[in-house]
């Protein structure tokens, strides 16, 4: 593969369910995801002609080749970690069908790649009726948050989080991905300046363990955060650490805590 070379590394097309407060989006969305391999160096979005998702029934969506926002809910992330670009749009029309999905990138200099993965609903379903069953208790167990906040002892450096898994209430095994970032509200929460992201996805390329981030019950933030300074973070379930074998993910709302 040349430096200037773009190649899919996977793609994620799967069902979201969105449980964020006071969100504009619907509970029931999904997503199309595609990440690259790694270009070090090589400002990707200017040499994209299009990013297209293809489906079951003449599904078509185009994924925008800017710079992630809202309300849009579309486009384009950078991991410094992996020096790598990847698009995602998530879109509220609902879960997806069950088929196979393919997202094909172009360049402007007329090369293309593509992937595809099979949905599979019955995992999302069996999930999401088990988070909704115990949505209240799974809330109740975030710590810190705003009912539970940090003492006015604690310090500043490896702040733990945790909470409880699909698994800890009777449910499926579950992957648990966190974002961390200063906030004080949800549509402060800037996914593109994370003040941590535990990557479950790098963790299994690098370590090669396939069930990096299973059942994770917890994290602890690898760096000091800046005093009397709100920060939020939430946690997403899904049923893959490898994007291409996730067929659902679920959004909990934001939980947030104020450092002494």
């Amino acid at each position: 593969m040349s430096e200037t070379e773009i190649k899919i590394y996977d793609i994620m097309a799967c069902n979201v369910y969105w449980d964020f407060h006071n969100s504009p989006m619907p509970k029931e969305t999904h997503k199309m995801l595609v990440a690259l391999r790694p270009t070090p160096g090589l400002k990707v979005p200017d040499i994209i002609e299009s990013i297209k998702a293809y489906g079951p029934d003449g599904y078509e969506v185009e994924l925008r080749n800017e710079k992630y926002s809202l309300p849009e809910y579309n486009g384009w992330f950078y991991t410094p970690e992996l020096q790598n670009y990847w698009w995602m749009i998530n879109l509220p029309t609902g879960f997806l069908k069950e088929g196979e999905y393919t997202i094909e990138v172009k360049c402007k200099d007329g090369r293309s790649d593509k992937k595809s993965r099979i949905q599979n609903n019955a995992p999302s379903d069996a999930a999401i009726e088990n988070f909704l069953k115990n949505r209240d208790e799974i809330l109740d167990s975030f710590s810190p948050s705003q009912k539970s906040p940090l003492p006015s002892g604690a310090g500043l450096k490896d702040i733990k989080l945790s909470w409880k898994t699909l698994k800890d209430v009777g449910g499926p095994d579950s992957f648990s991905v966190t974002r961390v970032a200063q906030a004080s509200k949800p549509t402060e929460f800037d996914g593109n300046n994370l003040t941590h992201f535990d990557n479950i996805y790098y963790e299994r390329i690098v370590t090669g363990n396939t069930l990096a981030g299973q059942n994770k019950a917890g994290i602890t933030i690898p760096k000091e955060l800046k005093p009397d300074t709100s920060y939020g973070y939430f946690v997403e379930i899904t049923d893959g650490n490898i994007a291409g074998d996730a067929n659902y993910c679920i959004f909990q709302e934001h939980q947030f805590f104020k450092t002494p």
